[in-house]
């Protein structure tokens, strides 16, 4: 064997110039994701102290998480009984950390991997000397190194708040391990799905059914039920930091991430490059006729996004709508700061609207999704060939929009009969009207979703690298704000930034129609707007 054939024989020779390059590409985009987690972390552990000074404060504001409906928002609520400020951060507000870790650790697996299959880099770069598994080593230990620099951040967040060394040590851990494992899932969808929108709606997929398999397991009983330790997010929590400190669970998490890596590394040697291990489905041997209308395409481009966020929204709609009646059995034992979540004095009601406000926002990061799939549409000169056949700019960008808004109706629609028909089915006794109104609350939410299209949008008209940044920076941030925006008394302007906080909360309140009006025009113009653009500047533009 010659000493070229020894070279190419090394499974792993190059990585660390891969690593070094991904490190130049991502300079910006990982250290954006660090340093938000870091700092979410650092307002999350010393806002608390400030919110509630006082030890009857404090504990006027953790009877919430001796209830079911709020073990479902945050977690088993260990400690809750003898509450102090480190076990409040540590159930209130930890979950939401390891949630964004472990998006940015899949996100980022998905993109140094299939993406770069996927756009003919990696066939590149595999030309030189660089061995097999290289590339997907390089990606691990990026990652890894992200994740620790986050644990890092929270556990310095936590031990400057005052808190324990270990149980921030093992908030800190939680988090890391927590992204590890995700990191390992997304590395076995790079190789299942033939994709980057596949591998990674896979892998954001499969957190979503962590959480949803999370939130029923700890509303089924404090401290968490036998079904929440299916899921990953729910191990870490499962260490009851600052008041059980246990290391144990975290064991789960690392045998699951060592057994997704080896599956990971053991089905890339299965595969060529580029191509995926799942089979992909054959066209049609003749194009549908619809394909020859500007909406025809543009349908046939959006419907994978629209029909899989559409059905898990769907399916947390039906979900929320079950658990209207341990709303209403535990509404008069919720503390009076509980209707500064769930607004107004009729809990259900405002339950409900918490439930149309929480989804609605997931629409918005279904619009940015689809938005984003249109700016690789262009990128990857899908859109120039589109725009080779007699349609013109606007109506090849007007087609897509008005596929999405169309998108947007049918979901909010959808989930609020869902969510009708799971109240209805659970609620005893008088449950009249309460189709109607989950109905209409979801409805209620479209001139907010409206918005977040018209800015969206419009970036993409005029800056288009912008717009997805911005995109999911608008739905972090109202995310965020629809659950803890009450609590954690900001000023009046960080209420008024948020576009969802804007639509009044039916249907515990009467619809606030000049904000109805404002949003849907400030959508409108967005749109028209981000058209302009689109007809002006050059195609592919950075």
């Amino acid at each position: 064997m010659t000493a070229i054939e020894l070279k190419h024989d090394h499974t792993l020779s190059g990585t660390g110039a891969l690593l070094r390059f991904m490190l130049r590409r991502d300079r910006i985009r990982t250290n954006a994701w660090v340093v938000g987690i870091g700092v979410a972390a650092f307002y999350f552990a010393h806002a608390i102290q400030v919110i509630a000074e006082s030890a009857d404060e404090l504990r006027s504001l953790t009877i919430m998480f001796a209830d079911p409906v709020g073990r479902m928002m945050s977690g088993p609520g260990f400690g809750m009984e003898e509450p102090t400020h480190e076990r409040f951060f540590a159930s209130g507000y930890v979950l939401y950390l390891y949630i964004l870790i472990a998006l940015m650790s899949a996100f980022t697996v998905v993109r140094h991997t299939r993406m770069e299959e996927q756009t003919g880099r990696a066939e590149l770069i595999r030309a030189n000397v660089v061995g097999r598994h290289s590339t997907l080593t390089a990606t691990l230990v990026l990652t890894g190194a992200a994740n620790a620099v986050v644990a890092a951040l929270v556990w310095m967040a936590a031990f400057t708040a005052g808190y324990a060394a270990i149980g921030s040590a093992l908030v800190a851990l939680g988090g890391f391990v927590v992204g590890l494992f995700f990191a390992g899932v997304a590395a076995v969808t790079s190789q299942l799905c033939e994709t980057s929108r596949g591998a990674a709606a896979t892998a954001g997929g499969a957190i979503g059914v962590a959480f949803l398999i999370r939130m029923g397991g700890d509303a089924a009983e404090p401290g968490g039920s036998a079904a929440s330790w299916f899921s990953p997010l729910a191990w870490s929590q499962q260490t009851a930091p600052y008041v059980d400190d246990r290391w144990w669970p975290l064991l789960l998490t690392v045998g699951g991430t060592i057994l997704l890596l080896w599956l990971s590394f053991s089905l890339s040697a299965r595969r060529d490059l580029g191509a995926s291990l799942l089979p992909t489905r054959p066209g049609r041997p003749n194009a549908r006729p619809t394909l020859g209308s500007p909406l025809g395409l543009a349908f046939h481009t959006l419907k994978g996004t629209l029909r899989g966020w559409g059905i898990a929204l769907i399916l947390t709609g039906l979900m929320f709508g079950s658990f209207a009646q341990t709303m209403v059995d535990a509404a008069d034992d919720l503390p009076q700061e509980m209707a500064q979540i769930f607004a107004g004095e009729d809990m259900v009601k405002g339950y409900l609207a918490y439930a149309a406000l929480f989804v609605a926002v997931f629409v918005a990061a279904m619009v940015v999704g689809a938005m984003q799939q249109l700016r690789n549409e262009e990128t990857h000169g899908r859109a120039e060939l589109g725009l080779s056949t007699p349609m013109s700019r606007v109506t090849w960008l007007g087609a897509h929009v008005t596929v999405l808004l169309l998108g947007i109706a049918t979901v909010l629609v959808a989930v609020g009969s869902l969510m009708g028909v799971g109240a209805v089915a659970v609620l005893q006794g008088n449950s009249e009207g309460f189709f109607v109104e989950l109905l209409a609350a979801c409805v209620h939410q479209a001139p907010a979703v409206l918005a977040v299209v018209g800015i969206v949008v419009a970036f993409f008209g005029w800056l288009p690298r912008a717009s997805g940044s911005v995109g999911w920076a608008i739905v972090g941030y109202s995310a965020i704000m629809a659950n803890f925006g009450q609590l954690l008394e900001l000023p009046q302007f960080f209420h008024e930034l948020n576009i969802f906080g804007h639509l009044s909360p039916y249907p515990v309140e009467a619809v606030s129609w000049t904000s109805v009006v404002i949003l849907t025009g400030m959508g409108v113009t967005g749109i028209l707007v981000g058209l302009l653009g689109w007809h002006l500047r050059e195609i592919n533009r950075a």
